[in-house]
């Protein structure tokens, strides 16, 4: 091997280490010296986040079948209740099909 070659090699090695380097360096985790800048920054985004609160009676009974306090049956059960009330309430009706061809 001539010096130009191993000069070149020698190059490349230290070009490959240097982004091995940098890449390492800019994924590496920061640390705090005190260690609390975690907590601040969760303090900072829960004074900007504003609970939930359901608005209707089917986010209310969401609400109760994600935090475990009503059961899936008894979610369904509340739902089919709902639909019921509704339907006496204002009852769906469905247009005619008046389409050319169809039986009336």
């Amino acid at each position: 091997m001539s010096l130009r070659e191993v000069v070149s090699v020698l190059v490349l090695l230290i070009a490959a280490l240097g982004l091995i380097v940098a890449a390492a360096l800019a994924f590496w985790p920061i640390r705090d010296g005190d260690g609390d800048r975690s907590a601040r920054a969760a303090a900072e985004v829960d004074t900007h986040v504003q609970r939930w609160v359901p608005c209707s009676l089917e986010g209310v009974l969401a609400s109760q079948l994600i935090a475990g306090s009503i059961t899936r049956a008894q979610y369904l059960r509340a739902l089919e209740q709902i639909a019921a009330r509704d339907e006496q309430r204002a009852p769906f009706s469905l247009p005619r099909d008046e389409a050319p061809g169809t039986r009336s």
